[in-house]
């Protein structure tokens, strides 16, 4: 369903803006930061993307807590690497 409204652009500092309306925001589901887009004259705001990593310090921090972080093949040793120095 789309819903239409009329806003007053502001002066924010030294920007203009406009204010979203709180139940506008809850509805659409944005919180702090928001993406935004120019595409043919129109302003279109999404929520950001997630980052394909988002969240995996806390999950290795988790595993790490249980004791669940020993290396799944081992130590990869080859004899042709005896010389190379880490």
């Amino acid at each position: 369903m789309k819903k239409q409204l009329h806003l007053q652009i502001r002066q924010i500092g030294n920007s203009r803006g406009v204010v979203i309306p709180k139940v506008i925001l809850e509805q659409v589901g944005f919180n702090e930061e928001v993406d935004l887009v120019v595409e043919d004259g129109t302003l279109i705001l999404s929520k950001p993307k997630k980052s394909s990593r988002e969240g995996w310090a806390e999950q290795a921090k988790a595993i790490t807590e249980v004791g669940d972080d020993q290396l799944v093949l081992g130590d990869f040793n080859n004899d042709e690497d005896k010389d190379w120095i880490w």
